[in-house]
């Protein structure tokens, strides 16, 4: 049985078009980006564009949707690899190129929404300016480091097409990034896009 044979099983025909049919833009294939990507191709979302400069690394295992095998590969290839191994029948973009304030509007030009899944707070404001004010949906995280904390993560509304997930405080200059947090905060963020697509429907 395939995947989408096996989300028929949850989800009906029309809502299963609905979630196909989003262009996805993903900003990021870290923590958040990587295990986003995951949750999102498991329910059902099928049109991703993934940009990332970095490459896998040790250090990224502890909470990133790699494996040992893939360190020294591009975060993207590594992460469009794992991916197509949950869905093949994919269309999945994979941009390895480091995100400025003169290329973010040119790489998600064509995204329905965007998830801001990067690391950097400049790169998070550049995206959340750029993006907010087209009318695109925008879910970005802002505060995933520690543990034991996980009901802090939460979910704010700041405008009609903008959501901040995260507990908006916490930083990894003082607490390190283990997967529990950021798991829940990446989980959080592609929940966001799967009940706004779903809402439509309502």
């Amino acid at each position: 049985m395939d995947l989408q044979t096996a989300l028929q099983r949850y989800l009906s025909r029309e809502q299963l078009n609905a979630i196909g049919k989003v262009k996805v833009g993903i900003a990021g294939a870290g923590g958040l980006g990587s295990n986003c990507a995951a949750c999102l191709v498991r329910s059902g979302f099928r049109d991703l564009r993934i940009v990332d400069f970095d490459r896998v690394e040790p250090g990224n295992l502890n909470r990133q949707f790699f494996f040992a095998d893939q360190v020294g590969l591009s975060k993207v290839e590594a992460l469009g690899e794992n991916l197509r191994r949950i869905e093949p029948a994919l269309r999945l973009e994979l941009i390895r190129e480091r995100i400025t304030a003169q290329n973010a509007a040119q790489l998600f030009q064509h995204a329905d929404v965007l998830l801001e899944c990067v690391d950097k707070p400049a790169v998070k404001e550049l995206l959340v300016q750029c993006f907010v004010p087209t009318g695109k949906l925008v879910i970005a995280a802002s505060g995933i480091a520690g543990w034991g904390r996980s009901d802090d993560i939460g979910i704010r509304k700041v405008r009609a097409n903008f959501y901040l997930v995260g507990d908006e405080q916490s930083s990894i200059d003082t607490l390190p990034p283990l997967a529990p947090q950021v798991a829940v905060a990446a989980a959080k963020q592609a929940d966001i896009l799967l009940a706004c697509v779903l809402r439509q429907l309502d």
